[in-house]
C-alpha cells in the first residue's frame, strides 16, 4: 500500500483546526476518580480556542468531568486521526448560556440543549494537548500542542 507523503506540521494544524471548525461530533471520553472509563458522542462547538458541549447532568460524561476535570477527545477516523487531551475551564449552565453561544452551539449541531426538560450545562474545554496523524509516516511529528500551545503558526 501506498501512503501519501506525510504532511509539514503547520498543514496538520491547518487540518486539525479545519476538523474542529467544520466537525459536528467527536468522541468523548472521561473516568470516574477511580478510573473506570466512560466514552460518550456528543456534539461540540469550536470557538477558536475552546469546545463547548452539552449533556445531562445525570450523564458520567457530567459527573465524571466535574471530578477529574480532564477530558479525551477523539475526531476523525483511525486513518486520520485528532486526539486532544483537555481540561474543564468553566461549566455554564444552561439559564447562564449567552444567546449568541447557544445559538450558534444549536445551529452548528442542530441540538439546543436550552430546549431540554432536564438540566443539560454547557462544558467548555481547554485543550492541552493535540496529536493528530494519518498514517505511520506522520507518527513522527504528530504533536501539534503542549501545555496549551501550538507548535506551528497557524
Amino acid at each position: 500500500m501506498t501512503h501519501p507523503p506525510a504532511r509539514p506540521q503547520a498543514q496538520r494544524t491547518r487540518d486539525t483546526l479545519d476538523r474542529l471548525e467544520h466537525d459536528i461530533d467527536a468522541w468523548f471520553a472521561t473516568a470516574d476518580p477511580t478510573g473506570l472509563p466512560y466514552l460518550m458522542p456528543l456534539s461540540f462547538l469550536w470557538d477558536g480556542h475552546t469546545l463547548l458541549i452539552s449533556t445531562a447532568r445525570t450523564n458520567p460524561t457530567a459527573r465524571f468531568l466535574e471530578a477529574t476535570g480532564t477530558i479525551k477527545i477523539a475526531l476523525g477516523h483511525t486513518r486520520d486521526v485528532v486526539l486532544i487531551d483537555a481540561e474543564l475551564r468553566e461549566t455554564i449552565p444552561t439559564a447562564d448560556i449567552p444567546d449568541e453561544t447557544g445559538d450558534a452551539f444549536a445551529a452548528k449541531t442542530g441540538f439546543d440543549p436550552r430546549e431540554q426538560r432536564s438540566a443539560y450545562p454547557y462544558f467548555r474545554l481547554a485543550p492541552r494537548q493535540v496529536r493528530a496523524w494519518r498514517e505511520a509516516n506522520e507518527l513522527t511529528g504528530r504533536d501539534l500542542m503542549t501545555d496549551g500551545t501550538w507548535f506551528a503558526d497557524h
